[in-house]
């Protein structure tokens, strides 16, 4: 038995004065089982932290082409992200989502259609530029477009990734439930670790089931590196677009307990670049997302991106809140109406704060520095503006447009 409380959970008095603020506990025997929950999740199993000890970054290819990708408008993409500022600022994985596959050989092992020739060679293109490649399967007969799903071949579905260089699986549930009966979900998804693990090669393990039946409880528990907590994102009409996102992002309020590095909560993708949101509702995405330590997959056309939809995609102040060291997810400090108010801890003693409008006017917003941690003044940076906004006691408050966001990161200072 361990000595004492702080050096059970070997939490910094930063770290406990950050948690009490946010109401993380509400007594000290909660205190301590909450922290130390907290710890062991964030901990992970190192061959998970080592695979994505911060959210995964990168690009996909089903809001951008469905089910009509091809091999050279992957390849395309990667060039986008090498020559785009979005290799440079983190984004490394290049996922191929549904409807490569074509048909099983005679010994059950799955082929590309002819879209897809040569998935080793593609593999080996984007390993040249420093990227890595990810393809999807379902546990189910049929994947959700009707291709080959990888039930009752799990095993040689694994070892095929394996052998063509494959660093990143999303399995989608689908069909699954066809041939699984309930409470069978789990040990679905387990069987695609065991058959990953066995094959040796390290491959970030994606869940995708909806948040049908709490994967934030079970995820990590089956191998899962991340798990979609929701439905889709994108609605695909237009004006309804930042509504869903949104609805899907707010939704993440309470999971933050569950997510940690090697293990992450997955709302879906960003949805940038695809005309849905103008770019204040663009920044608010991008924002959320990375206050709750979301993976940031970009999934759309790379190349017909504007500049000013690239910026917001590669602000690289933004992108550090989500790949902050801490690995501890945001969560919402206050809401009042359409005012929202979000923030999430940082490492070296900074907090970054979202305050968000979703109204149909510009209005007001503010944070008490008390309500993060804070007793003495603080220094504020304006992420998105990249300003120092100077040194400030007791709030800050802001105008927000119009479906809009401000993001500022706090941190002591010694006020002169």
């Amino acid at each position: 038995m361990r000595s004492s409380r702080r050096s059970e959970c070997a939490l910094s008095d930063w770290e406990l004065r950050l948690r009490k603020s946010f109401h993380f506990v509400t007594d000290s025997g909660a205190m301590l089982a909450s922290l130390c929950l907290a710890m062991a999740l964030a901990a992970g199993s190192l061959r998970a932290q080592s695979l994505a000890a911060t959210p995964p970054m990168g690009w996909n290819t089903w809001y951008a082409f469905g089910c009509h990708a091809t091999d050279a408008e992957v390849r395309a993409a990667a060039d986008a992200m090498a020559t785009n500022g979005m290799r440079a600022a983190g984004y490394q994985y290049v996922n191929l989502d549904d409807c490569w596959q074509g048909k099983r050989d005679a010994k059950g092992f799955i082929h590309p259609n002819a879209r897809f020739p040569d998935m080793k060679a593609l593999a080996d293109y984007l390993h040249r530029m420093g990227l890595k490649f990810g393809i999807y399967s379902s546990p189910g007969p049929k994947t959700c477009g009707g291709y080959p799903g990888s039930y009752g071949h799990e095993q040689q579905d694994a070892q095929t990734y394996a052998t063509w260089g494959i660093d990143f699986v999303k399995y989608d549930w689908c069909s699954a439930g066809e041939v699984y009966k309930p409470g069978q979900l789990e040990a679905a998804y387990e069987k695609m670790h065991r058959a990953i693990l066995q094959t040796g090669r390290p491959m970030v393990y994606s869940l995708c089931e909806y948040g049908m039946d709490a994967p934030w409880l079970w995820g990590q528990s089956v191998g899962a590196n991340l798990w979609r907590t929701t439905d889709d994102v994108s609605n695909r009409i237009g004006f309804q677009e930042y509504q869903r996102m949104m609805f899907v992002g707010f939704g993440q309020a309470g999971l933050g307990h569950y997510a940690g590095p090697g293990h992450w909560n997955d709302p879906d993708m960003l949805q940038i670049g695809n005309r849905g949101l103008d770019l204040s509702e663009d920044r608010t995405q991008m924002t959320l997302w990375s206050l709750v330590a979301a993976p940031l997959i970009s999934s759309t056309n790379l190349a017909q991106l504007t500049p000013s939809e690239l910026a917001i995609l590669t602000n690289r102040e933004v992108i550090a809140v989500d790949q902050d060291s801490l690995g501890v997810e945001g969560h919402r400090l206050s809401q009042a109406g359409p005012i929202e108010v979000w923030a999430k801890p940082l490492s070296g003693k900074r907090v970054a704060v979202g305050l968000f409008n979703s109204g149909e006017s510009t209005l007001p917003a503010s944070i008490r520095f008390s309500d993060v941690g804070y007793s003495g003044a603080v220094r504020l940076r304006d992420l998105w503006k990249r300003e120092n906004l100077g040194v400030f006691r007791d709030h800050f408050s802001a105008e927000i447009p119009r479906h809009g966001v401000v993001l500022i990161e706090i941190q002591p200072a010694i006020e002169e």
